[in-house]
């Protein structure tokens, strides 16, 4: 199902379009071309057709445009999935990227909760402040009401282990959002998710 959400706050405006059972195109402009790239590597590796128009105030810093952008993504999935009959609800990857590994897996559960354990080298060169990822997905697993566990099993490379876990997490989200054909039910003993 393809859906559309848009946030507007005094210090980000966002619009964005999300079919989770697409063929991996995208649009993406959030005005970080790092941001954009680990985007575009989801949707590919999800295979979700993504268009996102983004915009904030990066003059400060990326922090509000990357949190806010998180939260638009959780809506969007959460809205998406709709009642949740027929999902897998589960999903996990273990992807390399080069040197690094990263392991992530995600329970579409309706209770949120971040497992976050990464490091990443310290660098001033760098023009992404890589601790935004972790703030990214705190904001996706709190608005999409899912479980996400994200570890970093190796990874000398801010850049290789930023794809890996961006590539992981669309790989973990296609399992998890996948439906068997006819079927009905929702994933739980509770009968409700």
């Amino acid at each position: 199902m393809k859906v559309q959400i848009e946030r507007k706050t005094k210090e980000t405006s966002i619009k964005m379009q999300i079919n989770l059972s697409g063929k991996g195109k995208h649009n993406i402009n959030t005005s970080i071309a790092f941001l954009d790239h680990m985007l575009t590597l989801f949707t590919h590796h999800g295979n979700f057709d993504l268009n996102v128009s983004a915009k904030g105030d990066t003059e400060i810093d990326d922090h509000h445009l990357v949190e806010d952008i998180g939260i638009v993504l959780g809506q969007a999935v959460k809205k998406s999935l709709g009642d949740k009959k027929g999902i897998q609800r589960y999903g996990n990857f273990l992807m390399p990227m080069d040197e690094a590994l990263s392991y992530i897996a995600i329970d579409i559960s309706a209770r949120p909760y971040l497992v976050y354990k990464v490091k990443f080298a310290k660098s001033f060169a760098e023009k992404f402040n890589y601790s935004l990822i972790e703030e990214f997905f705190q904001a996706f697993a709190n608005n999409a009401g899912v479980t996400l566990h994200i570890s970093m099993k190796h990874g000398k490379n801010n850049h290789h282990i930023a794809e890996s876990i961006f590539k992981g997490f669309g790989r973990a989200l296609a399992q998890a959002v996948k439906k068997a054909p006819g079927e009905k039910k929702i994933p739980s003993t509770k009968g409700k998710l």
